[in-house]
C-alpha cells in the first residue's frame, strides 16, 4: 500500500458526508505496497481505510466487493465495504474508485512462529471453502499466460545462472499450460504475505489487501504463503513453520493426490511470480516518490532454494 493520488482534508471530508461515519477526527497516508492509495481515517464512529484504486481492471471492482461480503458472512476478519446513505459501496474520489472499510485489529507480525503458520493455514483452507462452491469468479490477470509472457522477456534480459533458471521455468510453466495438472480450484487471495495479515497474539484477527483475488489452484495460494511466512534468512524453507501452515490448511481441507505431486513445481512457480512482479514494479516505478520498491532478487534467491526443499504436504488421514 503506498499514496499515488494525494487527498486533502477537505476533499475527504466532503467525501465522508456522503457515509454515516460521524465527523472526520484525523488521517494519513499508508507507506508500503505498490498498486493502490490507502489511507488510516478515524472518524468520530471508529476507524477506517480508504483506498482508491490505482491499477487493474476497474470492471472488475464488484467481483472484489462481492468476494468481500461473501467471506464476512462466513465469518471471516476481512474489510468488507461500507455502503454509504444510498446503499451504495463503490465511490469516486480524485478521478479513482474509492472503498471505505473497517480498519481491522491487530498487528502485522515481521517473525512468525509455527502457531502463527498453523493459523494462517486454517484462515487460507476457509478462504477455499468459503468460495469453492460459490458462483464468484475473476480470471487472474497475472496467471500462467502473464508468467509466460514476463519470463519470455526477462530471459532475453539474462544471462548465466539466472538464464538457466529462467529457462527451466519457462519450460515448466508451457507443460502446466499445455496440461493443465488438474488441481482443485477456487477463489484465491494470490497477495496472503505477512503484511496483508494481522494477529493479536496468536489469534488471526484480519486479512487485507484482495486486490489481486482471482479463480484458480488453490494450491497456488498455499505456496505464495510458504514462500513467505515459512522462510530462513537465507529464504531457505523452515520445516518447522512450514509443516505447521500445511497442516493448519489441511485441517480444514485435505490436500489431494495431484497436489502432492504439483506441491514442489508449485512453489517454484509461485517464488517465480513475484520475482517477475517485482522486477516489473522496479522497471516502472524505481525512483519515484511515495511508492515502495520491493527487491526482486529476494524471489530469485527463494526460486533457487525451492529446488532444495524438503518438506511435502501433509498425507490425508
Amino acid at each position: 500500500m503506498s499514496v499515488f493520488t494525494e487527498v486533502s482534508r477537505a476533499q475527504l471530508e466532503a467525501f465522508l458526508q456522503g457515509f454515516e461515519l460521524g465527523r472526520l477526527v484525523e488521517f494519513s497516508g499508508i507507506a508500503g505496497g505498490s498498486e493502490n492509495s490507502n489511507f488510516f481515517v478515524s472518524c468520530s464512529s471508529g476507524d477506517y481505510v480508504l483506498t482508491l484504486v490505482e491499477r487493474g481492471d476497474v470492471e472488475a471492482l464488484p467481483f472484489f466487493i462481492e468476494l468481500l461480503e461473501c467471506l464476512h458472512q462466513a465469518g471471516l476478519s476481512v474489510p468488507y465495504a461500507i455502503a454509504d446513505r444510498q446503499g451504495i459501496c463503490l465511490q469516486q474520489l480524485n478521478g479513482k474508485p474509492a472503498l471505505i472499510q473497517p480498519r481491522l485489529p491487530g498487528k502485522h507480525i515481521e517473525h512468525p512462529d509455527p502457531a502463527h503458520c498453523e493459523a494462517l493455514g486454517r484462515w487460507l483452507a476457509q478462504l477455499h471453502n468459503a468460495t469453492v462452491d460459490t458462483a464468484l469468479a475473476r480470471p487472474s490477470e497475472r496467471g500462467l499466460e502473464w508468467m509466460l509472457s514476463e519470463t519470455r522477456q526477462q530471459l532475453a534480459l539474462s544471462s548465466g545462472a539466472q538464464a538457466e533458471q529462467l529457462d527451466a521455468m519457462l519450460c515448466l510453466l508451457a507443460q502446466w499450460q499445455r496440461e493443465d495438472p488438474g488441481l482443485p480450484r477456487a477463489v484465491l487471495h494470490a497477495d496472503l504475505f505477512r503484511d496483508n495479515v494481522m494477529f493479536d497474539g496468536h489469534h488471526l484477527s484480519g486479512v487485507i489487501d484482495f486486490y489481486n483475488a482471482a479463480s484458480g489452484w488453490t494450491l497456488y495460494d498455499v505456496a505464495i504463503a510458504v514462500n513467505d511466512w515459512c522462510l530462513n534468512p537465507d529464504a531457505s524453507l523452515d520445516p518447522r513453520r512450514a509443516k505447521a501452515l500445511l497442516a493448519g490448511y489441511a485441517s480444514k481441507r485435505s490436500f489431494t493426490p495431484a497436489e502432492h505431486d504439483c506441491w514442489p513445481n508449485m512453489l517454484r512457480i509461485a517464488a517465480l511470480r513475484f520475482w517477475l512482479s517485482r522486477q516489473l514494479a522496479v522497471d516502472q516505478h524505481s525512483g519515484q516518490s511515495g511508492v515502495l520498491i520491493k527487491d526482486p532478487d529476494h524471489f530469485m534467491r527463494v526460486l533457487q532454494q525451492c529446488e532444495r526443499a524438503q518438506t511435502g504436504l501433509p498425507l490425508a488421514l
